[in-house]
């Protein structure tokens, strides 16, 4: 693909953000490799899809600092980057960071609101605020000669929406956003993006593109979007091990899951508003898998010392032949960012190809990169994986829209 490619986040100075930065630009350096991204390995890699190292970053915050500040933390605390990376990217990063805009934090819960440091102008409408989204977006495709923009929302939990049926249409968007009802922060980046035709991506649990009005509008608007929640450790691990216990036909009696972190994420979601959205994305992969009743519990606590490293412990007690109780415990350590960050430049790429082919609404093909994943009741990860591959063989097999125009 020789389209520019523009991608937005929003929480750009944020770990997972940062991280995404820092990789995309350490590959074109070729100060690292591409481990970790899916669109690298087939069957993804036969797709014309836009290369890493062209890909242009801008994005939205409510913290002061900046992406390099953010990197010496990680790489400090954390030890990824390491300094050579980091040396390597250091300027491309500072570049970056001059296309970061002010965002909001309306609607967020205290928490994030607490860690703000701009985007709480309380007399600013929801209008007023999602034009000036609108204007960032659009600057920044203009300033850099970009073919799309994808904007991909990397930001802190936030509350859900107390009656999210209530903005089932269209029209109920409208009204809240004209009436200054509590839309969250997410869902005014949805709107600002797929009314402006930008394909988006929420890897949060928050409300954002979930809500039915904003899915209609990205419907009319011949957008392509999905969601919701990153899936990158205890809960790929549940995906893959539930289907394993199903197929065994092995009684799940239970399944605790106990996770730990320690960076600006786990701080917010001490607060039960904003941890509710997580826990229901990561309780609600069993279902659908695991049909008969068991205990399925998530728990989510705040541990400062790992930085940006999380741990999840998970204990499931199931029942095989001759009534025999049996165990399985296991533990995942990983480093969150460095976990997330390669799937979001995976569904740039991803979402820029499908807005290139002339595809819209919900792209169920990108389930297995969500703990969520809107429109998809499958979440068997070996069977989301089948829908992605499927996806790509039709691509493969037939010429692509850009193709078609060429040899006209």
């Amino acid at each position: 693909m020789s389209a520019s490619i523009g991608v937005w986040l929003v929480g750009a100075r944020g770990n997972v953000a940062t991280t995404a930065m820092i990789g995309a630009r350490a590959i074109a350096h070729g100060a690292t490799d591409t481990t970790g991204m899916v669109t690298e390995r087939a069957p993804c890699a036969n797709l014309d899809l836009p290369e890493v190292d062209s890909l242009v970053f801008g994005g939205h915050d409510v913290q002061d600092g900046s992406v390099v500040e953010t990197a010496e933390r990680l790489a400090e605390r954390n030890g990824i980057p390491d300094r050579a990376t980091l040396d390597a990217v250091r300027d491309d990063l500072a570049v970056i960071d001059e296309r970061i805009e002010t965002g909001t934090a309306r609607n967020c819960g205290q928490a994030v609101e607490e860690l703000a440091d701009g985007g709480t102008d309380e007399s600013l409408s929801l209008r007023a605020i999602v034009g000036d989204i609108q204007d960032d977006y659009e600057r920044f495709r203009e300033d850099n000669d970009l073919d799309r923009v994808v904007v991909i929302n990397v930001a802190s939990s936030e509350p859900l929406p107390a009656d999210p049926e209530k903005y089932d249409s269209i029209e109920a968007i409208e009204r809240a956003l004209d009436e200054d009802e509590p839309l969250p922060a997410s869902s005014l980046y949805a709107y600002a993006a797929l009314a402006g035709g930008h394909p988006f991506v929420n890897f949060t649990p928050n409300a954002a593109n979930a809500l039915g009005g904003l899915r209609e509008l990205a419907d009319r608007e011949g957008v392509p979007h999905m969601g919701k929640d990153g899936k990158t450790g205890e809960t790929l691990m549940k995906s893959t091990l539930a289907p394993m216990f199903a197929g065994r036909n092995l009684r799940v009696r239970s399944w605790e899951g106990h996770n730990i972190l320690g960076n600006k994420d786990g701080e917010v979601l001490e607060d039960d508003a904003n941890k509710a959205g997580k826990l229901a994305s990561k309780g609600g992969v069993l279902d659908g898998i695991l049909d008969e009743d068991l205990h399925n519990r998530v728990r989510i606590d705040y541990t400062p010392a790992l930085g940006d490293w999380k741990t999840a412990w998970d204990d499931i007690r199931f029942r095989g032949f001759l009534d025999t109780d049996m165990k399985l415990q296991f533990t995942w350590e990983g480093s969150d960012s460095a976990l997330a960050a390669p799937l979001v430049l995976d569904l740039a790429r991803l979402l820029a190809f499908a807005d290139e082919q002339g595809e819209s609404g919900l792209q169920p093909q990108l389930a297995s990169f969500f703990k969520a994943p809107l429109g998809v009741d499958e979440h068997g990860l070996s069977k989301q994986f089948g829908m992605l591959e499927e996806y790509v063989e039709v691509h493969v097999a037939q010429p692509t829209a850009a193709g078609m125009e060429d040899d006209d």
